[in-house]
């Protein structure tokens, strides 16, 4: 593993720095992408499997834009202005979102796991699967039945 990181860490760095223009957030990508290959114990072959490392890393990447995206949207999409929201409507707000937060602490704790991980990691169905060594249909189905409960919990 030392050999494969001091081969390739500044590599990784920089294709890092190339994607995002920003030195901090790619020495700490790049220090995630061979993390990633520590916590797996993945054995790479230092001159063939240097794909894997790009691969893993530009998902890294990718996932941390996405996150950022949607950290900075977010605010905008529930904030209220003021006197827009009419009082029953910020009641009937605060009455769903204590209804989902009580849905969501009553589901079982592989669904809501699952489910926190998709919704507020945004991690796809393989990351997840990868993170709690399931497969991805078992992540399917744990996701399948957080939803239903949650519906159903909500709605009635």
């Amino acid at each position: 593993f030392k050999s494969l990181f001091d081969r390739y860490f500044d590599d990784i760095r920089r294709y890092l720095y190339y994607r995002s223009g920003d030195e901090a957030l790619s020495t700490d990508l790049a220090q995630d992408t061979f993390m990633r290959i520590w916590e797996k114990e993945m054995v790479l072959m230092p001159d063939s499997d240097t794909g894997l490392l790009y691969k893993i890393a530009g998902d890294l990447f990718v996932s941390h834009t996405r996150r950022e995206k949607l950290r900075k949207e977010a605010p905008d999409r529930i904030r209220f202005e003021p006197g827009s929201q009419t009082p029953e409507e910020e009641l009937e707000f605060r009455e769903l979102q204590e209804k989902y937060e009580k849905a969501l602490v009553k589901l079982p704790e592989n669904q809501r796991i699952v489910f926190l991980m998709s919704r507020m990691e945004e991690l796809t169905y393989p990351e997840i699967a990868a993170r709690l060594s399931l497969s991805v249909k078992a992540v399917e189905k744990r996701m399948t039945g957080a939803l239903a409960r949650l519906r159903k919990e909500i709605i009635t």
